[in-house]
């Protein structure tokens, strides 16, 4: 069974930055590809980042290019997602997620292109 878990979330002002965190546990990630969606409150959830580890593929949703960067560290089966000049609007929980399937990008930004998520990490940003 695999389990993800995410942490580093918090209360944040408008510009401010946070790093989460994603803790995969009960198998060896280096052939996964591994992805952040959100969810604000009475939203859909959202597409933000994906990785596949073991070629560094990334894709990002438009609205976090050149701020939010997707990365893992393969000695800690971890992957991060580093958030800069967060904005107001980015209040939410944030989801990481994986799998080992082979897919098209296209559906690297679908939710149920992924097998494994975890219980997902609050992310506050005040104005």
């Amino acid at each position: 069974q695999v389990q993800l878990a995410e942490s580093g979330g918090g209360l944040v002002q408008a510009g401010g930055s946070l790093r989460l965190s994603c803790a995969a546990s009960g198998r060896t990630f280096s052939n996964y590809r591994m992805a952040w969606f959100r969810q604000a409150p009475g939203k859909e959830r959202e597409f933000v980042a994906a990785q596949k580890w073991i070629t560094t593929t990334t894709i990002y949703v438009d609205s976090v290019k050149g701020r939010f960067t997707i990365s893992r560290d393969n000695a800690r089966n971890t992957g991060y997602l580093q958030m800069n000049d967060l904005k107001p609007e980015e209040k939410a929980v944030y989801y990481c997620a994986a799998t080992i399937r082979i897919s098209s990008l296209s559906r690297w930004r679908v939710g149920d292109g992924y097998d494994y998520w975890g219980q997902g990490t609050q992310v506050t940003v005040s104005s």
